[in-house]
């Protein structure tokens, strides 16, 4: 059999070809390497972030929940918690949110009333908005399925936590909210222009001020 004079040759291109293939792996290697480390980066901080955030409104969601609910029957107001399914990485499944009236027992929230599903809500509400406050918070008729105790309630929680910094806009067709608010704005039909105006009340003993100051404003409809 006569020698193979190229051999040398095509040896010299498949070590060339070889050469440019573990480049390119090595390449592909640094830049996997790369984006996994951004990926997990990303994935640190969006489990710190989110456990940040959870932990808070963990630990408020009882207290405002006892705020809302306490009365003077009932003083140390209803319990609830917030119970994560996934703890190693909560932000891949559900949170479950527990809310038990006082003087009741564990129940799922389906089964709770209309007026304990709302006093349940807006204590969640509440202490997802401690977490990064805004200076503005506005509740449209959250009070429709409430009873006037539990009107007081929210209107006595509203008052104790609003201030410069706290100011609540609140849109209700409750006098609870009206009597003790420090602003009426109502908002009626005016039949002959065919346009919706608007009426200001501030009570005589809430010194006088424009009603985007006021701490708390309800806004009502009127026929």
């Amino acid at each position: 059999m006569a020698p193979n004079m190229k051999a040398i040759e095509r040896l010299e291109g498949v070590e060339s070809r070889l050469h440019e293939t573990d480049k390119d792996f090595d390449n592909s290697r640094r830049e996997a390497k790369k984006a996994k480390d951004r990926f997990q980066s990303v994935k640190d901080k969006r489990s710190r972030l989110f456990n940040k955030a959870l932990e808070h409104i963990s630990s408020q969601i009882a207290g405002v929940y006892k705020d809302l609910t306490k009365s003077s029957v009932f003083p140390l107001g209803g319990n609830a918690y917030l119970d994560a399914e996934d703890t190693d990485e909560p932000y891949l499944d559900g949170i479950k949110y527990h809310a038990m009236p006082p003087m009741k027992r564990f129940r799922d929230m389906e089964h709770l009333s209309g007026g304990e599903k709302t006093m349940a809500a807006l204590a969640l509400l509440f202490a997802v908005h401690s977490f990064q406050p805004s200076p503005f918070f506005v509740l449209d008729e959250v009070d429709a399925a409430l009873d006037n105790a539990n009107v007081q309630k929210i209107s006595n929680y509203i008052r104790s936590h609003a201030g410069p910094g706290f100011q609540f806009i609140v849109i209700s067709l409750k006098t609870g909210l009206f009597q003790r608010s420090e602003t009426l704005v109502g908002i009626f039909r005016d039949q002959v222009e065919c346009s919706s105006k608007s009426l200001t009340y501030v009570p005589f003993n809430v010194p006088h001020r424009r009603p985007a100051c006021a701490n708390l404003a309800v806004w009502i409809g009127l026929t």
